[in-house]
């Protein structure tokens, strides 16, 4: 049986499947196994099975009546909780377009302007967000800047996790949609929430960038990059950890 055992003195006989014992001076209620016969006073040994308190066996000769309780084991103690905060960099910032990454930026740079193709911006982190593996994020958040392209005034992205963790040589794999940075031109966020389970999934493996994009190419919107802004699509992770 699992548990600690201890001892305790009957206070009832057998009734059905259960009797009355004294553990550390309270009434308790047991289990008694099948064949096991009880009488008032008989010094029982009790194991502790999940929820339930069993009585397996009569101890000594003959009921010796009270004898002092062995006092259960205190709990286990909670296991102990960490937190951090981890900083990655960008590894790479840019746009693929017109199936190509464009060579002439690193902006971060959202749908369609000028003629040319849907832009797709992103941002990739490499391997540092796995070095967390086996933690929980609880927080995430990026720090973006929006360049001069487009209108002035804020414009709506949208922002999607990306798979892989470098720049794969065609086009990258876009997964989950989220709302993504609505700043105007020349304005900087520092702290703009990423969804906990995206950077979940990085830390896990699975995933590994961020991007904009919009199927539609609308609205046209460049975020600076790496290039630019040295802070560019930099990621804060908050996170925990058992030990």
């Amino acid at each position: 049986m699992a548990g600690y055992p201890l001892t305790a003195v009957a206070e009832t006989v057998k009734s059905g499947s259960t009797c009355t014992v004294r553990i550390n001076g309270t009434a308790t209620t047991v289990e008694v196994v099948r064949d096991l016969t009880v009488a008032v006073g008989d010094v029982l040994l009790i194991h502790k099975v999940g929820s339930l308190r069993v009585a397996s066996g009569r101890l000594y000769t003959a009921a010796l009546g009270a004898v002092p309780d062995v006092p259960e084991p205190p709990p286990e103690p909670k296991p102990a909780t960490v937190t951090g905060s981890l900083v990655v960099p960008a590894v790479y910032t840019g746009s693929y377009r017109d199936s190509r990454w464009r060579t002439d930026t690193t902006d971060v740079v959202q749908g369609t302007y000028g003629g040319y193709g849907n832009s797709t911006g992103v941002a990739f982190y490499g391997t540092k967000p796995r070095s967390l593996a086996g933690a929980t994020v609880t927080s995430a958040r990026v720090a973006v800047r929006r360049a001069r392209g487009g209108a002035y005034a804020a414009q709506a992205t949208t922002m999607r996790l990306v798979t892989e963790a470098v720049r794969p040589a065609g086009a990258p794999t876009l997964t989950s949609t989220t709302a993504g940075p609505n700043l105007g031109v020349g304005t900087t966020d520092v702290s703009f929430t990423v969804p906990t389970a995206w950077v979940q999934a990085m830390v896990d493996g699975t995933a590994g960038g961020l991007a904009l994009f919009d199927g539609g190419g609308s609205p046209y919107a460049r975020y600076a990059g790496r290039g630019a802004y040295a802070a560019s699509f930099t990621l804060t992770i908050r996170w925990t950890r058992s030990t």
